[in-house]
């Protein structure tokens, strides 16, 4: 029987376009986990289907195999997987982060319906190499080509340390971010000072459902507290459920991982960036020579 030994973060990509393929990928990995001494149970993330073609391969051992069903981890935005793969590591992974995972994303969800959804996705596989450097966690990010298309696995082939095209995550995410916003509507509105009540009270104005406009509120009121100073008015534009706020920072932000990383306890003005990146469907963030512009999108 092996004995681990801690290390940093092994991000693993595998490409199957069949049942047996799947079963083939992920057995090995979760072998491992499952003969190493002290290991923590791995965990499989993936479609019911393949968790079923996993119990069985599995026999016995699917016992000591925590399986989810990926459309249960990979809820919303990329930003939502971050939390929820930080939370779960913090209350399941052994010393130093060590735990071993099969990952499936949900392509027929959120993360493949558009290519607006599916550079959320690279960027956030691009820096899961960032956000995770320290942990001796090993991930093996599943990809089928029945349901990810050629683009999507090669576009993910760039964010594996283990494959021959990797790119340094801060490279892949500047050239994900060099593409210009869409300019703002001749119709948005300005608002000198966008305090929640009446960013809130205008997402109701445009069908946002109560509740729903005071998060979107919320996130642009935390949002403009992280950027001060700002540099002019905000702009709000859009119909429910897609209600858009645009700020202007007057100083950049220079930070690829803005907006990823949970914040400390008890830091002011609050949790900004974090917390819009956890309610909205979209966080764009460009910086210029005169500053950021930081644009929030609710769904």
């Amino acid at each position: 029987m092996a004995t681990g030994q801690l290390g940093p973060f092994d991000h693993r990509m595998a490409v199957f376009d069949s049942d047996d393929g799947f079963v083939a990928a992920a057995l090995p990995l979760l072998g491992e986990a499952l003969g190493t001494f002290g290991e923590p149970p791995p965990v499989a993330i993936a479609a019911p289907r393949n968790l079923d073609l996993l119990r069985d391969a599995l026999g016995t051992d699917a016992k000591d195999v925590t399986c989810i069903p990926h459309t249960d981890w990979y809820t919303g935005s990329a930003a939502n997987a971050v939390a929820q793969a930080a939370a779960y590591l913090n209350a399941h992974a052994g010393p130093g982060g060590r735990i071993q995972l099969v990952m499936e994303p949900v392509w027929s969800g959120r993360a493949g319906r558009s290519a607006r959804e599916t550079t959320e996705w690279i960027r956030y596989e691009a820096l899961a190499n960032l956000l995770f450097a320290p942990l001796s966690t090993t991930a093996l990010c599943a990809y089928d080509t029945r349901t990810a298309g050629p683009a999507v696995i090669a576009a993910a082939r760039r964010t594996h340390p283990d494959t021959e095209v990797y790119e340094d995550p801060l490279r892949l995410v500047a050239e994900l971010d060099a593409v210009p916003l869409p300019l703002p509507p001749a119709s948005a509105r300005p608002l000198a000072e966008p305090q929640a009540a009446a960013v809130q009270s205008w997402a109701v104005g445009r069908g946002l459902p109560a509740a729903d406009a005071e998060l979107f509120a919320a996130a642009v009121a935390e949002t403009a507290a992280a950027l001060a100073p700002l540099g002019g008015a905000a702009l709000l534009w859009g119909e429910a459920p897609a209600c858009v706020c645009e700020l202007r920072s007057a100083r950049r932000l220079d930070d690829p991982l803005a907006g990823f990383v949970p914040p400390a306890a008890g830091l002011e003005p609050g949790p900004g960036l974090w917390y819009a990146r956890q309610v909205c469907a979209y966080v764009d963030i460009r910086d210029d020579a005169e500053g950021a512009t930081v644009r929030l999108q609710y769904a």
